[in-house]
């Protein structure tokens, strides 16, 4: 039987011309194989999505937030579409009111709650660049994006007041006015006031411009509506600027794919807002919800409470980065092991006949009913008994963790795929096609993609498995690095902008990332190792969490740091009788070399050349986080960093080893 295709072809492959490598034919969604849908009627700009949804939906519930009663979080407490227009346009008021104009910068800085969309929606109607301050990048960046972007006013969140205040004096050049969610306190108002700053609390600041009514401006196609600062693993954030027209045009292309796959989006559907706001992923999809005219209900802002406000709201589309995914797929294993034999039998036989009827095709709510009834439901359950979409992006998905959750969380999971200069979602899996798995799917129907060939790591677009670095054309791409025309023009080039990621194009087309364009050294034998590629293949295992590997120029072999699986570790030193808590077993010696065991079986079932196997581990129980600045904001490993961390493990094991 042939194998479906999702992709069409839209323009031939091109030869190496002077100076620039071949490059792969250009292919495009078959959901859009007449044509990109056309842009929806009326839907010039975010202050559109948003104005348009009140006139249509003007009663239903639009921001939820939990209510503490007594100290306990109680149900969650609705604001409709017409409420929250009315404080926008309040909120508004009060921004011009400040001398604010059209075109200015606003930063909004600390997690989402309902403030956040409410300035957010301000700044969409009077023609303000909405700049996200954020958190995990320390004061040090937030001081970098308020001087870089220049911003006048910043609505912050009551308890992240002190660490923007750490950014004066030097952020006082630019920002003269804050907005706090909650209260203020007098001394901080002192404090501020002398560097020539205003600062209000929330209910204070929404009557400033009470007395004045300011005319909304027209807004354009391609104004900026938000300038998003991006983590670079290396150097400054940089400035991404993204136009109205990249965010409605991605709202009509999700629009067209899920209308394509039957998920359309209702009114009655139900998100949870626990992924930031200040990250291209989550704004999106709120965006798409809002022109809905669907609900939006914010978490408590705590992980370990994440699962309870699922309980309450019951989201029908829950949106993750694969941490989250695998946080409750380790959650359920536990749950399973410790569950009694009887129970985890019939567990993995409900779980092995379902996965079977999956891999020959079957949909997911026909591959067994019974068993979703009877074993999963209580998975289902989990997530508030109502998700039909889960959707994981911004970074790489472990294939065993994919095919459990698409086997046990009774819905679809989607593995996306899209950067923030390309607006989010440029890749989607789609629902129902089981071959799907381990790779972020074809691209959506509203942009153009092809692979460009990279000589120097052997990657070959023309060869019978296309490889190369994923480029993307279109709509939805970003407008340029603010005040960076150097960096815009490395990566956009003849209209194309060049992700810096590797893509392998699957007979289906669907597109697997399998490498990143930077990551590459040589070993002292002069062999070039794709290190991000390895990582995927070793840490594929239940027994890793995550895995980092090293090697340079002056050695000959690889090593690597490993965040080990507690549950598996400890189990396995049980089976061998070797005692100790998870800190000591991650320093015995016979543990390591089970480690390095599990790595060289992976290898061989590979067939990895003898360089890329890994000669040696240092495993660490505490796991990679953005606290010791190892990681981005978005998960993905800062090299220079880790190398910076751990060089004396390294010295050790290069010494160790030899």
């Amino acid at each position: 039987m042939a194998t479906e295709k999702f992709i069409i072809e839209v323009e031939p492959a091109k030869a190496a011309k002077d100076g620039r490598p071949s490059m792969g034919p250009v292919y495009r969604s078959v959901f859009a194989k007449d044509g990109f849908p056309p842009p929806i009627d009326g839907l010039n700009s975010c202050w559109d999505i948003f104005r348009l949804s009140v006139e249509k939906y003007p009663n239903n519930r639009m921001l939820g937030t939990r209510e503490i009663v007594d100290g306990k979080p109680g149900k969650y407490v609705w604001m409709s579409y017409k409420e929250v227009y009315d404080i926008v346009i309040k909120v508004g008021n009060s921004i011009r009111s400040c001398g604010v104009d059209e075109g200015d910068k606003c930063g909004i800085y600390g997690a989402n709650c309902a403030e956040w969309i409410i300035s957010m929606e301000a700044c969409n109607a009077h023609g303000l660049y909405c700049v996200p301050l954020y958190d995990t990048l320390g004061h040090g960046a937030v001081e970098f994006i308020i001087s870089h972007a220049e911003v006048k006013i910043a609505f912050v969140e009551e308890k992240k007041l002190p660490e923007l205040l750490k950014t004066f004096p030097n952020a006082s050049t630019y920002l003269k006015t804050i907005v706090s969610f909650g209260n203020v306190t007098p001394p901080q108002k002192e404090e501020v006031e002398k560097f020539g700053v205003a600062l209000y609390c929330w209910d204070e600041f929404i009557q400033l411009g009470s007395e004045n009514q300011f005319d909304l401006p027209v807004k354009k196609k391609e104004d900026i509506c938000t300038i998003m600062y991006t983590s670079g693993t290396t150097g400054d954030p940089k400035g991404v600027m993204i136009s109205n027209t990249s965010i409605v045009t991605l709202i009509a292309g999700v629009r067209r794919f899920l209308e394509s796959v039957n998920e359309a989006l209702t009114v009655d559907d139900v998100y949870l807002s626990y992924l930031p706001l200040a990250h291209i992923f989550d704004r999106v999809i709120e965006e798409c919800f809002i022109h809905h005219g669907a609900s939006i209900g914010f978490w408590r802002g705590d992980v370990k409470l994440l699962t309870e406000d699922i309980g309450e709201l019951k989201p029908t589309v829950f949106c993750a980065v694969p941490r989250v995914l695998d946080r409750i797929y380790s959650g359920l294993q536990q749950k399973i092991s410790s569950g009694g034999l009887l129970k985890s039998t019939l567990f993995n036989l409900a779980y092995a006949y379902k996965h079977y009827n999956l891999k020959k095709g079957r949909k997911h709510f026909e591959a067994s009913p019974i068993s979703d009834k009877v074993v999963f439901n209580k998975v289902k359950e989990g997530l508030g008994g109502k998700v039909r979409l889960i959707l994981s992006g911004a970074a790489p998905l472990a294939a065993h963790v994919e095919s459990f959750l698409r086997v046990v969380a009774c819905c679809h999971v989607l593995q996306g795929y899209g950067l923030t200069e390309t607006c989010a979602g440029t890749f989607v899996s789609l629902p129902n096609q089981y071959n799907m798995l381990g790779t972020v799917g074809p691209p959506v129907p509203n942009v153009d993609v092809c692979l460009e060939s990279v000589p120097e790591m052997s990657y070959d677009a023309l060869s019978s498995t296309p490889r190369g670095e994923v480029c993307v054309r279109g709509d939805t791409l970003f407008s340029g690095y603010f005040k960076r025309e150097d960096l815009t023009k490395e990566v956009m080039i003849d209209g194309w902008f060049h992700t810096g990621d590797i893509g392998e194009w699957q007979p289906n087309g669907s597109l697997k990332i399998v490498d990143r364009k930077k990551n590459i050294f040589k070993l002292s034998q002069g062999e070039y190792v794709a290190v991000e590629n390895l990582e995927n293949i070793y840490g594929n295992n239940p027994v890793i969490d995550s895995i980092w590997i090293y090697g340079n120029s002056f050695e000959s072999f690889l090593i690597a740091v490993i965040n080990p699986n507690q549950r598996a570790i400890e189990q396995w030193a049980e089976q061998n009788g070797i005692s100790g808590d998870f800190n000591s077993l991650c320093e015995n010696s016979k543990v390591k070399e089970f480690m390095i065991g599990e790595l060289a079986k992976a290898a061989k079932e590979k067939k990895l050349k003898g360089f890329e196997f890994i000669k040696a581990v240092h495993l660490d129980p505490q796991p990679f986080d953005m606290e010791r600045d190892l990681l981005t904001p978005t998960f993905k490993k800062k090299r220079p960093q880790l190398l910076k961390y751990y060089q004396d493990m390294i010295d050790n094991m290069y010494k160790g080893t030899k």
